[in-house]
């Protein structure tokens, strides 16, 4: 088999990695822009199924969740690789496996837990498809195809958790507040505090082992860019 880099390690096909991310781009955000669309005018939201609440407030929702953050960084990330395939820097690299950390997240939360709670339908079904199939599926093949890479040293792993945790305090301070949490595994009102905080633990969990795969795999791929 032909190796796709040279003895440099750089991508011999610039074109194809900007092609494949070009099209995660307009998949991300075309799913932002038409639900940002939905929520304006009639309120109802993917991510949960909810309508009925302001405008302000359910814009305020979206944002909040783990979902849309991750398909916001991947969003950046797909930007910068159109622009340059071997992108790197200090700020890239943590950008970049935390689009990787929470989209691969979103899409097997979802899978494993959330798609039997939601039936979208119409618009509803695309965005959906969007947010937690598609771009998940596209920006781990495109990492793992086109890196580049090796990209994750331990400061870059360090910084990762930042986001993640950072998301987790954000979500149990604002929901202790607004009674609303964006995530039923999550819903302290529901499920009390401790329950709902061994579910965070297990993604938690999960991220860690994501986190510790993906700079295995850095290292032992063959180097992009």
């Amino acid at each position: 088999m032909t190796n796709p880099a040279g003895q440099d390690g750089r991508v011999r096909s610039p074109a194809v990695s900007r092609a494949w991310h070009a099209v995660l781009v307009l998949v991300v955000l075309a799913s932002l822009v038409t639900q940002t669309v939905v929520l304006l005018g009639a309120g109802a939201d993917v991510n949960s199924g909810e309508s009925g609440t302001s405008r302000t407030t359910a814009f305020v929702r979206f944002v909040s969740y783990f979902t849309v953050q991750s398909n916001l960084l991947v969003l950046a990330a797909a930007v910068s690789l159109v622009l340059d395939p071997v992108r790197d820097g200090r700020f890239w690299r943590v950008l970049r496996l935390d689009a990787l950390l929470g989209i691969t997240v979103t899409g097997l939360v979802f899978g494993a837990v959330l798609a039997p709670l939601l039936h979208p339908t119409g618009v509803a079904w695309w965005i959906n498809a969007g947010f937690h199939y598609v771009s998940p599926v596209m920006a781990f093949l495109g990492w793992l195809v086109f890196g580049p890479r090796p990209r994750v040293d331990g400061r870059t792993l360090a910084w990762a958790f930042v986001w993640p945790l950072a998301w987790i305090a954000y979500t149990f301070v604002r929901g202790s507040v607004v009674d609303w949490y964006p995530y039923p595994f999550l819903d302290v009102d529901e499920l009390g505090f401790w329950a709902a905080l061994r579910n965070t633990g297990f993604v938690v969990v999960l991220s860690v082992l994501l986190l510790t795969a993906f700079r295995f795999a850095d290292r032992r791929l063959p180097r992009r860019g």
